[in-house]
C-alpha cells in the first residue's frame, strides 16, 4: 500500500498536469523533461558524495517527483501506468534474483 504522502504526491502532479493545472508542467514531455532528469540525478550524487543525509533527503525526493512526471506523461498517453512500471520492475527483480526469491516466494511478497 502506497504511504499518505506518495498518494499526495501523485496527486499533486496529476492537478499540475491538468487543464486548469500550471501551463509549465502541462507544456513539458518527455523531451523536455531530459534535462530536469539529468539535472536531479547529478544533485542526487552530488548529495550522496557530501555525506550529508539531509541534502539527501531533499534530493531524492526532487529526482522522484521527476519520475513521477515522468510516469503520468507516460500513464495520459496510455502507455503505461505507475502500477505497471513497479509491476516491472517487482518482475525483474524477483528474476534477477533467483538464489532470494525460491519457489515459494516467486511473487516477492513483502510482510506489513
Amino acid at each position: 500500500m502506497a504511504s499518505k504522502a506518495l498518494n499526495q504526491l501523485i496527486s499533486i502532479i496529476g492537478i499540475l498536469r491538468s487543464e486548469d493545472g500550471c501551463p509549465w508542467d502541462r507544456a513539458q514531455d518527455f523531451t523536455s523533461m531530459r534535462p530536469y532528469l539529468l539535472e536531479e540525478a547529478y544533485e542526487t550524487l552530488e548529495a550522496m558524495d557530501s555525506k550529508d543525509p539531509n541534502a539527501l533527503h531533499e534530493e531524492l525526493g526532487d529526482l522522484l517527483f521527476v519520475v513521477l512526471m515522468l510516469i503520468q506523461m507516460g500513464t495520459e498517453q496510455r502507455f503505461f501506468s505507475l502500477d505497471s512500471v513497479c509491476q516491472r520492475i517487482v518482475d525483474k527483480m524477483i528474476f534477477r534474483h533467483p538464489n532470494v526469491f525460491s519457489d515459494t516466494n516467486k511473487q516477492g511478497k513483502v510482510e506489513d
